[in-house]
Formats: structure tokens, sequence, C-alpha cells
């Protein structure tokens, strides 16, 4: 059985060295609301402090390469791949910000997928966040994960 406690009831990293090598891709989401007025204000997608594209999707590929050493218990894998991709949905005043991340590992990435779309949004909030304090970031979940023992979808 896998566990992150040991017999001493101490926490410890999982043991995957007799785990096989495999692609493991996960994919997540995040969704940023905003009021119409602030909405209206970002149409461009631009602030005083520069393209919140860009700058989201940078922080976002930086924190997914930096999750290991952001929770305590994930291993520090090698990442062959990461794509963020933002996007607009006018209706609902939101930002839908998805992540994909891909390795060849001896396990996934899902949680380096959900810190990337936790560190576009919350760098989308900052560079925000003198517009209006009523941004809310919600809905932080995998999409999908592939690679290893089970897959999964929503």
């Amino acid at each position: 059985m896998i566990n992150h406690i040991n017999k001493k009831n101490n926490p410890q990293i999982v043991n995957i060295s007799q785990k096989q090598i495999t692609e493991r891709v996960a994919k997540a989401e995040a969704t940023i609301s905003f009021d119409k007025i602030t909405f209206n204000k970002i149409k461009q997608m631009k602030t005083k402090k520069g393209s919140l594209n860009s700058t989201a999707i940078l922080a976002g590929i930086m924190g997914a390469k930096e999750t290991s050493r952001l929770i305590p218990l994930c291993h520090n894998i090698p990442i062959n791949f990461i794509n963020i991709d933002i996007k607009r949905d006018n209706k609902s005043s939101s930002l839908k910000i998805i992540s994909e991340v891909k390795t060849l590992a001896k396990t996934g990435v899902e949680m380096e997928a959900l810190v990337a779309v936790s560190m576009s949004s919350l760098t989308i909030y900052d560079m925000c966040k003198s517009l209006s304090k009523k941004i809310t970031i919600k809905n932080i979940k995998l999409l999908s994960k592939t690679g290893g023992k089970s897959d999964f979808k929503i």
C-alpha cells in the first residue's frame, strides 16, 4: 500500500522506485470571476503591470516547475511540456485558465497542473487587484490524467 505515513507515524515521501516510467499527462483548470466594470477594463488583457496573458502564463509555468518545493510530499519530476491557455468568457465576466503538463516519469503530474492554474490565477489577481478586490478564484480542479495505474477524466 502506498502511504505518506511511515511505521513511526511520521510523514515520508512515497517510494516509487519500483514503478515503471511512463508518459503521464494531466490537465487542470481554474476560473477567475470579475465584476463587469473590472472585466471591461481588462478586455485588452493589459494592466498597468503589463500583459495579463504573458505574465500569468509564465507564472503558471514557473509554478508547475516548482511544485515539489511548494508541496511537501510531492516528488520532484522532470517536466517535458507545459501549456497554459487563458480563455475569456464575456457572458460570465470571467477568465478560464487551462493547463496541460506532460512528463516521462514514475509518478504523475496532477499536482503540477493544479499548481500551474493556481499560480496563473493568483498572478492575474495580483495584476488586477488595484482595479477591484471583488475578484474570485474558483473551481480549481483536475480535468484529466493519463498514465500510470489509472486514468481519470471529468
